[in-house]
């Protein structure tokens, strides 16, 4: 496990040759479950290392689990994971999907990643309607995460 540099995040990460990613069903694209050393898992994806090569963001949070630092080894198992976006869908999203055809249609617009990018907004709020109104809005392309509103 090592750490990337300032300027690429300083993420902690955890290196994945090419050659194992080609072997993956999706290659790079693969939504994967991640165990390391048997006792943590987490849903996570591929990073481009830069040089042919791949890696996976290991938090903080799990790192101070592990009781491990940059430098340390571990041992870690891939496999692939069913849900195709990698992330459980918030219950409001689905009701409003399931009764607005237009919400529906623009969802369906999206990327895996913008699709992502969707859940894990209309997660940051605990309110329901804010819930709604954040979805509406991401859908209808009124707000993007990490944009300033127009």
């Amino acid at each position: 496990m090592q750490k990337l540099d300032e300027r690429r995040g300083a993420y902690y990460y955890i290196h994945v040759p090419a050659a194992v990613v080609a072997k993956m069903p999706e290659q790079k694209r693969t939504r994967l479950l991640c165990t390391v050393d048997g006792s943590i898992s987490y849903r996570c994806g591929l990073n481009h290392m830069g040089d042919g090569d791949f890696f996976i963001i290991l938090s903080t949070k799990n790192l101070k689990t592990l009781g491990k630092q940059a430098g340390d080894t571990v041992s870690f198992v891939l496999t692939r994971d069913d849900n195709p976006l990698g992330v459980e869908m918030p219950e409001v999203l689905e009701a409003l999907l399931a009764q607005d055809e237009d919400a529906l249609a623009a969802y369906n617009r999206l990327t895996d990643g913008k699709k992502r990018s969707l859940i894990y907004y209309v997660a940051r709020f605990k309110d329901i309607d804010k819930q709604v109104k954040a979805a509406t809005d991401f859908l209808s392309g009124r707000v993007v995460p990490g944009r300033k509103a127009v």
